[in-house]
């Protein structure tokens, strides 16, 4: 297994203000600097980094400044988040514009992976031809990716239409899109993450591992609260995957470099222990 990071925790998420009129230009940012979070993930000894669509848009004139922050810190950039509503037929095309765009910037970075989330859940509820429509523009995206060199994986997320067990069946079956679980949105949607990982193993093609507590709904580093993480190693591993494992924490209430550093001693004693 090879360990990264998601830079998220350095500033928490935001998106691109202009893609409330203009949908072909709301990204996801993280609100820190890509720099320190880059240079934080690299000292604590993560070989890997995730980023936002939206971080690499800010680099995309001078793509000079993030290559060489790679190289001087031995990381690499692994992949990308983007999403999408995905359900409004009128604003797919300019969304799917934005997608290809991402795709376009990841592999200008060298990532090898895109991770997707999204799926608007309406005022009125969700309807079958949502899923439909999901299902559909996920495909899509998985041959844009594809033309880029990428192997794009959907993320379950809370906020979506794709939150709870049931949901995630619903589109896993009209859908070819591999699988990114996310540990604990997995367990805040009421999953089991490790039976979940067990069920779509054939479609594991990236892996987003935090920790959660049930009591209080919080994320946390890993170790830090209720989720069986051995056993969610031992799904990965029956899964035969064997690649990136992406530890992503949305905010942390304090050093995010700390917090980096405490998941992955923990991560690293499990992983010895599962004998990955």
């Amino acid at each position: 297994m090879r360990l990264g990071y998601h830079t998220i925790t350095w500033g928490g998420v935001i998106g691109a203000p202009a893609g409330v009129t203009s949908a072909k230009d709301l990204y996801y940012l993280s609100n820190g600097s890509v720099e320190t979070a880059v240079r934080d993930i690299a000292s604590v000894g993560y070989e890997g980094v995730e980023v936002f669509d939206g971080n690499l848009v800010a680099f995309a004139d001078r793509p000079e400044v993030l290559t060489d922050l790679f190289a001087e810190t031995g990381t690499e950039l692994v992949s990308v988040y983007t999403g999408a509503n995905f359900v409004y037929a009128d604003v797919l095309p300019d969304e799917m514009f934005r997608i290809r765009r991402a795709c376009e910037l990841a592999a200008t970075f060298g990532a090898g992976r895109l991770v997707v989330g999204g799926g608007a859940r309406r005022a009125a509820g969700a309807t079958d031809e949502d899923y439909d429509r999901l299902a559909a523009a996920l495909d899509s995206v998985v041959d844009v990716a594809a033309e880029h060199g990428l192997d794009a994986s959907y993320h379950p997320h809370l906020g979506t239409i794709v939150e709870s067990p049931d949901e995630l069946d619903r589109l896993m079956s009209r859908s070819r899109i591999g699988f990114c679980p996310d540990t604990a949105h997995l367990a805040a949607g009421g999953g089991d993450p490790a039976a979940q990982i067990r069920r779509y193993g054939d479609r594991l093609r990236h892996v987003h591992l935090k920790d959660f507590a049930r009591e209080t709904g919080q994320f946390l580093p890993l170790g830090a609260g209720d989720l069986d993480l051995p056993d969610i190693v031992r799904a990965i591993r029956e899964a035969d995957y064997d690649s990136w494992l992406v530890v992503e924490l949305d905010a942390y209430d304090g050093d995010p470099r700390t917090a980096a550093e405490h998941s992955l001693t923990y991560l690293r004693e499990l992983l010895v222990q599962a004998g990955a």
